[in-house]
């Protein structure tokens, strides 16, 4: 998404749409005090509230009362001069300000995300600080949002900075030696680049090595639930979820598609899969769905393999090939079968011993969410050194590493020169000093207006 050059006025709500007692409109750019002067507001002291009247110029009608606040340039979010009108929040308001400010010259509506596009644009933001705002407006959950504001805090660009620091240091000290051969450099110009290569290596590649938490954390964790048909995987579904979310019945083999539900367990976002009851069968529809079941549990962080604690002859050879380590065994109506032993799906299986519920009384369903969040903490609770949050990220430390992986082999100096700047520039686009243009419309297109 190409947006025009950063000299128009912008101006926006920054709050949600819909009726509310206050709403916050955004007013960012070089005609920013000229704004407020049509609609009869003396600027405030900077970054004070003020009280204020909103008229209409054409008419001098009154629109609204309310607030009004100033940030000079460059201390503002934007970089720019920035005013925020604090109105009452219904429609009526907001469309007779937005049409008084888009009648004047040089303002025009914002688009998704451009205020924090300025912001970068202006170095207030480097591109993975940007990127954080987009993950705190939209975190659903704790961990969400713990995750988020680690990165808005910096920490995130700042390591790969600090990689790319030294890439670049390595890099003019390799130069130096490459064009400057006769002038007797210390030999601790090209240890400190033999040195620093490997080291960023493991750093690098130890930093990939996450198994996607950060990732995964930020889209939500999956969990697959499995099992027999008519064990209760449905019903287990519209527990969890408390609601209605899968049809249930006692004919086998309802389920026949994927349905998800998205929960907040202990924190961390989880979306709940339920899934074809796992048999043979020879109806198109449901084998559809019974491969689809197989495809999620293949994806899933984590599985929930539901038994009829009634039925433990139903592990069969489909069943017990889905149990692995990511794997907990859940066996239901205990209500039924009271004296089922646990360890009858061990003997079974070779797993841990089962989780005892019963969906229709709700025995045993605090002890499942309290296991499922311990699982979840266990596998993505919050580390020491921040983790990758997006696929770009990702894809350019491939790069940087691939490139740091030809140094070694390079048949001259020169190439192995090329190979540390290619690898410095994949980090520079991450935080975006470099090469960036061609990623500024995907990052902040999915932003909301007024961000």
């Amino acid at each position: 998404m190409a947006l025009p050059p950063p000299t128009d006025t912008i101006f926006a709500c920054a709050t949600a749409p819909g009726q509310a007692g206050i709403a916050v409109i955004r007013i960012s750019g070089p005609r920013t005090l000229e704004a407020l002067r049509v609609l009869g507001v003396a600027a405030p002291p900077p970054q004070r509230l003020r009280r204020a009247r909103f008229l209409d110029p054409e008419s001098n009608e009154p629109i609204d009362q309310g607030l009004v606040a100033v940030f000079p340039g460059p201390h503002s979010y934007t970089g720019e001069t920035l005013a925020e009108l604090h109105v009452h929040g219904s429609q009526a308001v907001l469309a007779a300000l937005y049409v008084v400010l888009g009648r004047q010259p040089g303002l025009r509506l914002a688009a998704p995300g451009e205020f924090t596009r300025r912001a970068f644009e202006n170095g207030k933001l480097d591109l993975t600080e940007a990127e954080a705002v987009a993950d705190l407006v939209a975190a659903e959950t704790a961990a969400q949002r713990h995750q988020a504001l680690r990165q808005l805090s910096g920490e995130l660009g700042q390591l790969y900075e600090g990689w790319r620091e030294r890439l670049l240091r390595a890099l003019a000290h390799l130069e130096a030696a490459i064009d400057f051969p006769d002038e007797g450099l210390p030999p601790a110009v090209i240890d400190g680049v033999t040195g620093t290569v490997p080291q960023l290596t493991d750093e690098i590649g130890g930093h990939l090595a996450d198994k996607r938490r950060g990732e995964r954390l930020r889209e939500g964790l999956s969990i697959a639930i499995l099992g027999p048909p008519n064990a209760g995987k449905s019903s287990l579904l519209n527990a969890l979820a408390r609601r209605d979310a899968a049809i249930t019945s006692a004919t086998a083999g309802t389920t026949r598609d994927v349905i998800e539900v998205h929960l907040d367990l202990g924190g961390y976002p989880a979306i709940l899969a339920d899934t074809a009851g796992l048999r043979e069968s020879g109806d198109a529809i449901e084998a559809e769905g019974v491969r689809r079941a197989r495809t999620r549990a293949a994806e899933a962080d984590l599985k929930l393999m539901v038994l009829d604690a009634t039925r433990p002859e139903e592990v069969t050879a489909a069943v017990r090939a889905l149990v692995d380590a990511d794997t907990l065994l859940v066996a239901n109506k205990i209500d039924l079968a009271a004296t089922a032993s646990a360890s009858a799906w061990t003997d079974r299986l070779g797993a841990t011993p089962a989780l005892r519920i019963s969906v229709q009384t709700g025995a045993g369903l605090e002890a499942l969410l309290a296991r499922l969040t311990e699982e979840l903490a266990r596998r993505f609770g919050t580390t020491e050194a921040p983790l990758i949050t997006r696929a770009r990220h990702r894809a350019a430390l491939e790069e940087c590493l691939a490139a740091l992986g030809r140094y070694d082999a390079a048949a001259l100096p020169e190439l192995a020169a090329e190979d540390l700047r290619l690898a410095a520039r994949a980090l520079g686009r991450i935080t975006g000093r470099v090469d960036v243009e061609d990623l500024l419309g995907i990052i902040f297109r999915d932003f909301c207006i007024g961000k």
